[in-house]
């Protein structure tokens, strides 16, 4: 057995399309490696926990996780999304690609966030997707921030009525994170939750996380405008429910773990794995733009191309 756990000569594995996967998976305490051809977590006492990392959109490793090359190339090879974040998710250290965004896609998305009308079309688009019904028309693209802004603001203080919540706004500083009240941690690790998957989707697809359309200037900005989308139908009431039972005395587990596994089942419940690579699609169609074309000066490729396998984001 080789030390990346395959057998010489056999082919590499074909990556699961992203929405046949489970979402996330937390890592807390733990060395993960490749061991007997399997990717496991090593706790302290010796313990092996088998994962099925080719299974998975993300993996998610917290303080206290520790990553060996191996596990690092099948997870890789897998096409599965592997983050460092803070406690709870609340901070993003790094991720590793699972795959590689493609050029034309890459092309295709960087045209459309920098013509002005292009980009305009998508941020309508968006609004759209997230509230069910077309933007304001004449609107510019930070009139349409300021208008999502106050409806998302109005949708918060409605969850809290609904759930009984004491609610002032939201409020999270990601290096005090307890010094956040209950329903803003729950907040914050839900959306964590999505960021993640969101970001997957993403690579997977061959597009690149930056370069966004509403949001801009941040590492993960198309994460955030895609996660929005799909917020307030999983995350947010999710967040807002597990608060208002913490209040009430009625939650017996802790409440961001509790938010983690509530997350978990609304994705597999709304099929939000299989949802978000089209989805993607479909909002940046609105941009109206062809897909680029090689330049006939382009030199062309020394070799051939195997046949790709999992989604077209994926090195396969």
């Amino acid at each position: 057995m080789s030390a990346g756990g395959g057998m010489p000569g056999l082919a590499p594995p074909r990556p699961i399309p992203i929405k046949e996967r489970s979402s996330i998976m937390f890592i807390e305490k733990g060395q993960l490696d490749v061991l007997d051809g399997a990717f496991v977590v090593i706790d302290k006492n010796g313990v092996r926990t088998h994962i099925p990392v080719g299974g998975l959109a993300c993996l998610m490793l917290e303080p206290g996780a520790r990553i060996s090359h191996a596990a690092v190339v099948l997870a890789a090879r897998a096409g599965t999304l592997v983050t460092w974040i803070g406690e709870a998710g609340v901070r993003l250290y790094a991720a590793g690609q699972p795959g590689g965004a493609r050029s034309d896609r890459l092309l295709y998305q960087a045209r459309l966030a920098l013509e002005d009308d292009a980009r305009l079309r998508v941020v309508r688009k968006m609004y759209e997707m997230r509230f069910g019904e077309p933007a304001p028309e004449r609107r510019s693209i930070e009139q349409l921030r300021g208008i999502e802004g106050a409806r998302v603001k109005r949708l918060y203080e409605l969850q809290a009525q609904a759930n009984g919540v004491a609610w002032a706004r939201r409020d999270y500083d990601p290096y005090a994170w307890n010094a956040s009240d209950v329903p803003n941690r729950c907040l914050s690790a839900a959306t964590a939750c999505l960021y993640g998957l969101a970001e997957a989707a993403i690579l997977a697809a061959g597009y690149a996380p930056a370069i966004g359309f509403l949001h801009s200037g941040k590492p993960q900005s198309f994460v955030y405008d895609v996660a929005d989308v799909f917020k307030f139908e999983t995350v947010v009431p999710i967040s807002f429910e597990i608060a208002g039972k913490a209040a009430k005395g009625k939650l017996l587990d802790e409440p961001v773990g509790a938010v983690r596994r509530a997350c978990r089942d609304s994705f597999r419940k709304t099929n939000l794995l299989e949802r978000l690579i089209p989805s993607i699609e479909e909002m940046l169609a609105a941009g109206g733009l062809p897909m680029p074309e090689d330049p006939p000066e382009a030199q062309p490729i020394a070799f051939t191309n195997p046949e790709g396998t999992g989604d077209v984001g994926h090195r396969g």
